[in-house]
């Protein structure tokens, strides 16, 4: 039964799943302006550090007040309407809740919210993809021994992926690559919230005028985000990263499978099977022709030379050899289809894209010298960014994750461009993902040792 067909019939039945929503910002809010047309999901609960600026957010996406009134869950379930609070472990303990959605983007509380809502016999959809990356694995396999789904977020880019991968895969193809486009050059790694509009290509004031997080969207800019996203995707289909992160090759739609082919076959991949963010813009700053800034890909190698021929037939942008082909993805909608996760998780008991081993992390660089004392600010910051690394590199460096260095004080000084380690700082409330994180390290045993 396909997934429009399951919940038409669950809200014939008077049983449509019942979601609780963690966030309401951009990503939250893209999955809200939905929810009035979804058929079959009734949003029980929207749990956010500020209930004035979720109502904000609900009335900047076009629902009227009345559908936002419920004063607890019980009245929620019985009117059809939403409760809008503060307390994200109240909307998780609901009993009719049966998906829980993290778009908080702490990963800190995303691995709080996750751990609780799968003692709580919920499905986790986890559009928090820094927490994903950070202990995701550990998340998935605590999910798999309660009986509930743990699901990377569709319409997000690291679900898009898997999905090729998946199907890829299914097709009897060998992936030599997967995975986005960006917009990227090497200097945009010092990039600050104060630089990041100039960057990213956004107005100020269109970015003040729609309240946009600076520091998020320097995220995207500084190579951290890439990270974090190909970390996911890595540990959630078995390709890798190489040996030095991402290279960020400037690459068009037509000329995927001729760059992200193996080097031994021409192109600038590390190893076949690799992990690879492309620019939209090539080394002096000039635009890539048909750029995939904002989709996605994946490079199949066709097996035998029948398969090869059809690949050029059907009109796939193939390589020199004939050999490689690409398909690709050219959007993702993030929070507009975050539905189908939902959907998946509840309907079918099946993610869209789950962390199955630890095979990537992201860790943190300095963008600058950093000195004793100084606290860093994480993400997106002024401090950091994240750098894609093989896991058992980064287990072996001691290297500090990205997703723990908002708050950590740095204790001894620590180069520009040098990876910061554990050893080098102090952390803030991390005991909960510390503890996971010491989970996926035997996955390494030689390296971390």
């Amino acid at each position: 039964m396909s997934l429009y067909a399951a919940l038409a019939k669950r809200a014939r039945d008077g049983r449509p799943v019942r979601v609780g929503l963690i966030g309401a910002g951009k990503f939250g809010s893209m999955f809200l302006a939905q929810v009035p047309t979804m058929t079959g999901v009734h949003v029980l609960a929207i749990a956010d550090l500020s209930v004035e600026r979720a109502r904000a957010a609900l009335n900047r996406v076009g629902w009227d007040a009345a559908r936002a009134a419920a004063a607890g869950i019980d009245r929620a379930l019985r009117d059809g309407t939403t409760w809008v609070c503060d307390d994200p472990m109240a909307v998780i303990a609901a009993a009719p809740v049966e998906v829980v959605i993290d778009a908080t983007g702490d990963p800190l509380a995303g691995v709080r919210h996750a751990l609780a809502a799968i003692d709580h016999g919920k499905h986790v959809v986890m559009v928090n993809v820094e927490a994903d990356a950070l202990v995701g694995p550990a998340l998935a396999r605590r999910a798999a021994e309660a009986g509930v789904v743990y699901s990377l977020a569709y319409g997000d880019q690291p679900a898009l992926i898997c999905e090729l991968v998946d199907w890829a895969r299914a097709c009897g193809f060998a992936v030599a690559a997967a995975g986005k486009g960006t917009k990227y050059l090497p200097a945009f790694h010092a990039s600050t919230p104060e630089t990041v509009w100039a960057n990213f290509g956004i107005d100020p004031d269109e970015a003040a005028r729609d309240r946009l997080n600076a520091q998020m969207f320097n995220s995207f800019i500084d190579g951290t985000k890439s990270a974090i996203e190909m970390c996911a995707v890595a540990n959630a289909t078995g390709l890798t990263p190489a040996p030095g992160g991402l290279t960020f090759p400037p690459c068009g739609t037509e000329e995927l499978a001729t760059v992200l082919r193996p080097s031994s076959h021409g192109g600038s991949l590390h190893h076949a099977g690799q992990v690879e963010v492309v620019s939209s813009l090539q080394r002096d700053g000039s635009r890539v022709e048909r750029d995939l800034r904002h989709g996605v890909y994946v490079v199949i190698e066709a097996p035998n030379d029948y398969t090869a021929r059809c690949l050029r037939q059907y009109g796939l942008a193939i390589d020199p050899s004939g050999r490689f082909a690409a398909m690709y993805k050219p959007y993702h909608l993030i929070g507009l289809e975050l539905a189908v996760s939902v959907a998946s998780a509840a309907l079918r008991g099946e993610p869209t894209g789950a962390p199955a081993a630890f095979r990537a992390d992201a860790v943190a660089v300095a963008k600058r010298a950093l000195a004793p004392g100084e606290v860093l600010d994480g993400e997106g910051g002024y401090s950091v960014w994240g750098r894609l690394s093989p896991a058992a590199d980064s287990i072996a460096a001691g290297a500090l994750p990205i997703g723990l260095a908002h708050g950590a004080r740095i204790e001894r000084a620590v180069a520009k461009g040098a990876v910061v380690t554990l050893k080098d700082v102090t952390l803030a409330g991390a005991d909960q993902a510390l503890a996971l994180r010491r989970e996926l390290a035997p996955a390494h045993p030689a390296r971390a040792a």
